[in-house]
């Protein structure tokens, strides 16, 4: 009989639904069961999911690693994927193999390097990869010699926190004085730099920021699988150009992504972006999880949340190229349904239940492991009932 995997995801981006949809089509044709959890009770992740939880809020790094392992124990979880707490979470790797849980993200070392873009910059210098130029702000004074110095060089400045994920906390600088201009239309990444001068000065918590000179497109997002032998399984990159999107294998791209990931072990799914300083590509971030993207690659015909998932374990599904490059595409919005706003029954099982991937005595002879039946637990609507299509999910259509 095909034993049945299963798989977490703990508070992660609502793109991840696509993450979800792939493991569950996988080629290998092998039961999902997905656990999902999440602070906000209208994520998306958490209607899609088979079982789902609400995180309770404001946990420390190490009272959530013990939320953790509790959720594994429980919910019978085969492979986790962790968003939130990664550094932690990895640091005691060891307590989740005890309690038959693999750990599907990089040992901590490989995290830890990443955790700070300053650090890592200095990283991935030191093995040849090209990275641009910055300045570590934590004053005013600190962010005008900054700006004033890349303003020399002929380059716009722009900042972004030293730590973080996405965009968040970027902005590029003007020197255009604040007005209409920035109120209409929406939104824009551009600060006057007077403002924000003025916001640092009246600053009441630390600030520690990244300013570089603004790069220019195309933007590449290298997606890698790495094993746990520091050896790559798959690299593609996606191309980005305003709203076209692409794919790539380009060795420009590929070849210093590639060092980068073997090099500091960045065991399973990573996401290495790059962008262009001048005619030269130049490393943007690294980001030790799985890239919200990442389901895109099923245009080239790949499915690497399913790979991983298999090498995590200890199914090596050897080296991967993508079959064909899928055509251009754009992205847009979708609507996914999220879970009633009264709390209904587990999704139910149609029929017996199959074997997990790893086979476990129950911590407690008289709970179910992953039933989904303790007293705090949220349970998650059948996708297609009583449902509100409201989910915030990007989808990817050819242009």
């Amino acid at each position: 009989m095909v034993s049945r995997v299963r798989v977490w995801l703990n508070r992660t981006y609502a793109e991840n639904v696509f993450f979800m949809d792939q493991l569950r089509r996988n080629p290998s044709d092998r039961a999902v069961e997905i656990h999902a959890t999440h602070g906000d009770a209208d994520s998306p992740v958490l209607a899609a999911a088979d079982t789902a939880d609400l995180e309770p809020e404001g946990l420390s790094p190490a009272a959530y690693v013990e939320y953790a392992l509790d959720q594994c124990v429980r919910r019978g979880i085969d492979v986790f994927v962790p968003r939130l707490h990664q550094s932690a979470i990895v640091a005691h790797r060891a307590d989740f193999e005890a309690a038959g849980t693999a750990l599907l993200a990089p040992p901590p070392e490989a995290v830890a390097v990443f955790h700070d873009k300053v650090i890592a910059y200095e990283a991935v210098q030191a093995i040849g990869v090209p990275v641009p130029s910055w300045w570590r702000v934590r004053s005013a004074d600190e962010l005008l010699a900054a700006v004033e110095e890349l303003e020399a060089g002929g380059h716009k400045a722009c900042f972004k926190p030293a730590s973080g994920a996405g965009g968040v906390g970027f902005r590029v600088i003007t020197r255009a004085p604040f007005s209409l201009v920035h109120l209409n239309g929406f939104p824009s990444p551009y600060v006057p730099l007077d403002l924000a001068l003025e916001a640092l000065k009246q600053a009441e918590e630390p600030v520690d920021w990244l300013v570089m000179p603004r790069l220019e497109q195309p933007e590449v997002s290298v997606d890698c699988l790495t094993g746990p032998d520091n050896r790559i399984r798959l690299a593609i990159g996606r191309t980005k150009n305003g709203r076209r999107r692409g794919f790539t294998l380009a060795e420009q791209w590929l070849e210093p992504a590639r060092r980068i990931a073997e090099g500091f072990g960045l065991h399973y799914l990573s996401n290495i972006q790059f962008r262009m300083l001048g005619e030269t590509p130049v490393l943007m971030d690294v980001n030790t999880r799985p890239a919200g993207g990442l389901h895109q690659l099923s245009l080239c015909g790949v499915n690497a949340p399913w790979a991983a998932v298999q090498l995590a374990l200890g199914e090596d599904p050897g080296e991967i190229t993508p079959p064909f490059l899928g055509q251009d595409y754009t992205v847009v919005s979708a609507p996914r349904p999220l879970r009633a706003v009264s709390i209904p029954h587990q999704r139910a099982e149609d029929a017996e239940p199959l074997p997990s991937a790893v086979e476990r005595t129950p911590p407690d002879s008289g709970r179910e492991v992953g039933s989904g039946r303790g007293a705090d637990s949220v349970a998650v609507a059948d996708a297609g009932r009583k449902a509100d299509s409201v989910g915030a999910t990007t989808q990817a259509l050819p242009l």
